[in-house]
């Protein structure tokens, strides 16, 4: 009996141990969110930093936050580099637009018609302030030659349409990968400028667009992984032309705010991209953002993966 007791107690310990192992297969199998810095400049004509662009990836899919300059070949660029696939021109299928300003949208044809020409099938999808259905309106009819002679040849007739979404504060986006809500920011005069937050199964990821100080970047982080943040250099900006200082300070986000910003939201990590240096160098503007925030911080540049 007791040989047959301790037979028994074996066999209920292996199958516990096997249905334990089966555990950490789901686990590994879990979304790995990335987060591709695509554009990390400003109007600045800088080669090395393409206009605002940032992708995250979910589960083979990928989602755009503006489209700066150079959108496209980034993000082929990307996936050639980063061997990140979702991130071909045929895959850029979803874009949200945190302001229309013209550094964050002069991509916004390249975004339309590339990846169409380059076999896209499906509509695009933008989500954007109020204006961007003019926006995208008056861009297909400055277009509509190229797109007759293209889909009267070789072309499909539906990749180079767009579904614009003008939305307001709130959840504007959701699907099986991801939830994406939209917050308002205060960019100087613009009646209308978003953040974004994404929250995917295993990250939240913020992004600020183009904002000053703004309390809606702390509630919308909230101890979020990452924080994306503009930022402007202030030793930079101390030696700007008096017109100038009245126009950053209004529309952008000085070193020394974003430190006090950083320290009420807590992110995992805070990723500045949209650098204004203005003669300050790279390690001199993440000193100035260290005086007043401990945590980890790191300045983005294009093609960065985080």
């Amino acid at each position: 009996m007791k040989v047959l007791l301790n037979c028994v107690l074996l066999f209920l310990l292996m199958q516990a141990a096997l249905a334990q192992a089966t555990v950490p297969l789901s686990k590994a199998s879990a979304t790995k969110t990335q987060v591709i810095m695509l554009g990390t400049g400003t109007p600045i004509a800088d080669p090395d930093r393409s206009g605002p662009a940032v992708a995250i990836v979910v589960n083979g899919s990928s989602y755009i936050v503006d489209c700066g300059p150079g959108v496209v070949r980034r993000a082929a660029a990307a996936a050639k580099h980063s061997d990140i696939n979702a991130l071909n021109a045929e895959n850029l299928k979803i874009v949200f637009i945190t302001h229309l300003h013209s550094d964050h949208t002069l991509g916004y044809p390249d975004l339309i018609l590339s990846p169409w020409v380059l076999g896209r099938k499906e509509p695009l999808q933008v989500y954007g302030p109020i204006g961007l259905q003019s926006m995208t309106d008056h861009i297909l009819k400055a277009w509509e030659k190229d797109i007759d002679i293209r889909t009267s040849g070789r072309a499909n007739k539906t990749g180079y349409k767009v579904q614009a979404h003008e939305v307001m504060p709130g959840i504007v986006y959701k699907d099986a990968n991801v939830t994406v809500k939209a917050f308002l920011v205060n960019h100087g005069s613009w009646d209308q400028a978003f953040g974004y937050r994404f929250e995917t199964a295993d990250r939240n990821i913020v992004i600020s667009g183009d904002t000053t100080y703004s309390d809606a970047i702390v509630k919308a982080c909230n101890g979020c992984d990452v924080l994306i943040h503009e930022v402007y250099s202030q030793a930079g900006f101390d030696k700007r032309p008096p017109d100038w200082q009245k126009y950053h300070s209004h529309f952008h986000t000085s070193s020394g705010q974003l430190a006090k910003i950083s320290g009420d939201a807590k992110p995992g990590l805070l990723v500045l991209y949209h650098q204004l240096f203005w003669g300050t160098t790279e390690d001199e503007l993440v000193a100035e953002v260290r005086k007043g925030y401990a945590g980890k911080v790191v300045s983005a540049h294009d093609l960065d993966v985080y």
